[in-house]
């Protein structure tokens, strides 16, 4: 049997990386962090135990780097949706949406990648994050950004805050509220994105999210012309 090229190599260690973030999401999402090892980490991967130190330096860089991927692809998947758009408002709207989401349907999980962060060693510059930070200034460029830079380092901490403060345990604010700040900050239409409890239906009949409704229930909601957040 021939050996297997570099580029057959290389796609077996990213499958190899990637099965080991996967599961770190599924198992401290159902645990915890605590109570989650390297050890059951490797095991749900399928993984020998010896390579996750291969790949990551420690169990808080392979959890931090594990949650940046399901925001990678969770906003990713958000982006592309059907139907797809261009509009940079949209896409703005979605991203927000998609981030709130995971407060809402992972809060153990994003809640530990939150007390993570807030560790001494801050966030883990990983590929994962990397990609994060791409889709992120891409969305705010498209939503007409003319410092793509701060606006980028805004969006990213208002995310973050907002984030947090939906989770903070027992004095959390509602994911909608939250949302409703965020789309009011960036003068977003309430009918953007995912409204909650929104349907295909609701939007066709003139229900919460449909024609003539705004985020207040007022027609005609303001739009500013740019990315740039409220001063």
């Amino acid at each position: 049997m021939s050996p297997r090229s570099a580029s057959a190599n290389e796609e077996l260690r990213q499958r190899s990386r990637e099965r080991l973030l996967q599961a770190a999401v599924e198992l401290v999402g159902e645990r915890g962090y605590d109570a989650t090892t390297l050890g059951d980490i490797a095991d749900r991967a399928g993984s020998a135990r010896g390579l996750v130190s291969y790949y990551f330096p420690g169990k808080r860089q392979l959890v931090q780097s594990a949650v940046h991927r399901l925001m990678h692809l969770t906003l990713q998947e958000a982006l592309e949706r059907d139907p797809h758009t261009e509009d940079g408002r949209e896409r703005l709207a979605r991203a927000i949406d998609a981030i709130l989401g995971l407060a809402r349907d992972r809060p153990v999980l994003m809640r530990q990648h939150m007390a993570g962060i807030l560790q001494a060693e801050g966030f883990v510059q990983c590929p994962e994050q990397q990609r994060l930070s791409h889709l992120l200034r891409d969305t705010v460029a498209r939503n007409g950004s003319l410092d793509v830079d701060a606006d980028y380092r805004k969006l990213r901490s208002q995310l973050m805050g907002a984030v947090y403060t939906a989770l903070i345990p027992g004095a959390p604010m509602p994911v909608a509220a939250l949302r409703a700040e965020l789309f009011e900050r960036y003068r977003l239409d309430w009918r953007l994105g995912v409204p909650p409890g929104d349907t295909n239906d609701e939007k066709k009949d003139g229900g919460p999210g449909g024609p003539g409704t705004s985020r207040t229930g007022a027609a005609g909601t303001s739009r500013r012309p740019t990315g740039r957040p409220e001063r």
